[in-house]
């Protein structure tokens, strides 16, 4: 058990470089691997998940140096990579492993994945259906780890996506690299495009239509490149709730990625009534600036389906700004939060009420009435070993006065290590760069 920080005085002061993003940590990583030449990625996220894909990577045969957060990787093309003699342990890292499934299904041998209890519950028919379609052979274990895959010759595809997921995206994009000729991948909504956004600057083939969901891939060789990751949006919007909900709260947040198909969470924002300033730093590549947040009185939002992907891993948040908000709160259309590390829907259900939020729960989402004061139930809050709903509550936790408890409060390792350390010092006003 962790006991968290409790209500502050004075809010959250400070500035901060958040860690790098997660999602480019992960791109970097295996883009660097089948590309010709040196590969160096700076601002990496050490952390487990991205931890898990380097592991994977040198049990394929590449040679991967890591000080602190540079990394630098010995390229070995997209065919040099070597059977690994054990099976792959992904750990909780669900977008290495379906980015990993749609790399390894074009090669020469045969692999196994595995993964933790959390990440064994995870559905892998979205990735396995439309590899197969390329040619792929992908066993599942009844939809889910472990998944055996033998490589095989890929041929190209036109493929029309039936869930909105980048992570589903991206294995076919790798896929792609290794088939016949060229593929067109049609989304079903547009989602996170960093794939295609790396790809391209490591000279990859690989074209989005002005639609912003036909994507066409062909097979091509990769250089490796320099790239400084900027900071995780992610990981940047638990700070930019902690500063709009507690009261008397200023604090800069520098570097941080602006991927317009990432910064969801700042559109509700703004909706809500939120204060922050975005001043652009970067726009070439992945985009990054630095926010400025202040605190605020919220308006209560509507959600639907056509919100969600922009804002999927930020759903845990917007249901606490919610429960802030002067009014009633309707997130819907989030049935894919039942089928991330946790049942996201029930477990931040389960927690918030605790702390006395009024919540109810629907089968896609929630309703919130922020109106209502908190009064806690019950001292004893559980990360459920979800990252992201531990960071959730230990923000929420910074609302009231009673002393509370966070069990398992060491799966926030999975992405944010340092996360605790952070908000520490910003409550304390001290400044934080790394």
């Amino acid at each position: 058990m962790m006991k968290l920080m409790q209500q502050s005085q004075h809010g959250l002061h400070g500035t901060l470089a958040v860690p790098g993003d997660k999602s480019l940590s992960h791109r970097g990583l295996i883009l660097g691997a089948i590309s010709q030449g040196t590969t160096e990625l700076r601002h990496f996220l050490p952390a487990e998940d991205c931890l898990s894909t380097l592991t994977a990577l040198r049990a394929l045969g590449v040679a991967i140096q890591r000080q602190e957060t540079t990394v630098v990787i010995e390229g070995r093309g997209i065919n040099g990579l070597v059977r690994p003699q054990q099976p792959l342990d992904m750990g909780n890292a669900g977008t290495a492993t379906r980015l990993l499934a749609g790399l390894l299904v074009g090669q020469n041998f045969e692999t196994t994945l595995v993964g933790d209890d959390s990440l064994s519950q995870r559905p892998m028919e979205r990735v396995q259906e439309p590899l197969m379609r390329m040619g792929a052979q992908v066993a599942l274990t009844a939809g889910h780890l472990p998944m055996r895959i033998t490589g095989q010759p890929l041929h190209a595809i036109d493929y029309q996506m039936t869930v909105a997921s980048a992570q589903a995206k991206s294995a076919l994009i790798l896929a792609a690299l290794q088939a016949d000729g060229p593929s067109k991948i049609i989304e079903k909504l547009p989602t996170r495009d960093h794939t295609e956004r790396m790809l391209q600057a490591f000279g990859g083939q690989i074209t989005t239509a002005s639609d912003q969901r036909t994507i066409t891939v062909s097979p091509a060789k990769l250089q490796g490149q320099m790239i400084t990751i900027p900071g995780d949006l992610s990981s940047a919007a638990f700070f930019i709730t902690a500063a709009t909900i507690v009261p008397g709260s200023k604090l800069c947040l520098t570097n941080v990625g602006l991927n317009p198909t990432r910064t969801g969470l700042l559109s509700i924002l703004e909706r809500m009534g939120g204060r922050v300033t975005i001043r652009q730093r970067t726009q070439v590549g992945e985009p990054a600036g630095d926010l400025e947040i202040q605190s605020a009185q919220l308006q209560p939002i509507k959600l639907t389906a056509q919100d969600i992907p922009a804002v999927i891993d930020e759903l845990p948040l917007v249901a606490l700004l919610a429960a802030t908000a002067d009014g009633i709160s309707e997130i819907s259309g989030a049935a894919e939060l039942r089928v991330k590390e946790t049942d996201r829907i029930a477990t931040i259900v389960t927690e918030l009420r605790k702390l006395g939020v009024k919540i109810t729960e629907r089968p896609d989402g929630f309703v919130i009435d922020g109106r209502e004061p908190w009064h806690v139930q019950d001292t004893q809050l559980d990360s459920h070993g979800d990252h992201r709903i531990g960071m959730m509550m230990a923000i929420a936790a910074l609302r009231i006065q009673e002393p509370v408890t966070l069990a398992n409060a060491s799966a926030i390792n999975i992405s944010y290590p340092t996360f605790f350390e952070d908000l520490q010092r910003l409550q304390a006003n001290t400044e934080v760069s790394k």
